[in-house]
């Protein structure tokens, strides 16, 4: 049983400022985007994107993430609290950002792009999927930084069950190094591989839809569940359990119409 090493949260302080880690992982995993986004362009330079573009693909995508990831915070998960200290509404740096939230942020930022360059929206879509779970892991060692995010209580003869003593004196599972695994490494992993070869429009947001909601509805199963609007449902679901279900479908129905297509 090993026991959190409550870090500090903060990185950097100089008189009244102070660097957050929860912020540098951000600046990290916008980092890799742009280092795995100009490898990914070396590799298919028949997909046809510039590294101009990638510059710009990253600006809507810090925007979708940031607004659409604290937007989602507040409404999927603690609405009532925000409106109780609406002084909170953008203190980011505590934490507080909902990948689903975040995720719907991106798509509607990657439709304006679309718009704005006359790319369609799958092109888009598969050009990135790849790029976004090592920003993925990036922020889950930034839930472990700041002792946020903990895991449901695990068996004391599990090796690696956590002591969170900021929480309480019971072995955890250290859930955010388990989604740092999965719906980061795992993910990057086999999307890399996926995206290294052509496939049909749609076929690696698709799989990126499934894999993604896979592996966060299974480690909801291990993490301590967030309150939000859907845990009162029945089934005894996790909120984001339930919003992993409609992108797991829409992924499915994606690959399906990707590869039918390309057949037709």
């Amino acid at each position: 049983m090993l026991t959190y090493p409550q870090i500090d949260p903060v990185a950097i302080a100089i008189g009244p400022l102070s660097v957050h880690w929860y912020g540098l992982m951000y600046l990290l995993a916008f980092g890799l985007f742009m280092l795995l986004g100009r490898a990914h362009l070396r590799r298919r330079p028949e997909l046809g994107w510039t590294p101009q573009q990638l510059d710009d693909l990253l600006f809507y995508g810090v925007l979708g993430v940031v607004i659409g990831g604290r937007l989602g915070e507040i409404l999927f998960y603690q609405p009532g609290y925000y409106l109780s200290h609406p002084a909170e509404l953008i203190a980011i740096w505590k934490g507080g950002m909902s990948f689903h939230g975040g995720f719907l942020g991106v798509l509607v930022a990657m439709w304006l792009y679309g718009r704005k360059t006359g790319k369609g929206f799958w092109q888009i879509t598969d050009f990135i999927a790849p790029l976004v779970p090592t920003g993925l892991a990036a922020g889950r060692v930034g839930n472990f930084i700041n002792g946020e995010l903990w895991g449901r209580v695990a068996s004391p003869e599990l090796p690696w069950s956590m002591v969170f003593g900021h929480v309480d004196a019971l072995p955890r599972h250290p859930s955010q190094l388990y989604q740092m695994a999965g719906e980061g490494l795992a993910l990057f992993a086999l999307l890399w591989w996926f995206a290294a070869a052509p496939r049909p429009l749609r076929a690696t947001s698709a799989l990126f839809l499934i894999g993604y909601g896979v592996l966060r509805f299974a480690a909801e199963f291990f993490r301590t569940p967030d309150p939000g609007i859907f845990s009162a449902l029945p089934g005894g679901l996790s909120t984001a359990q339930w919003l992993c279900v409609p992108m797991v479908l829409c992924g499915a129905w994606l690959m399906h119409r990707a590869y039918r297509l390309r057949a037709a």
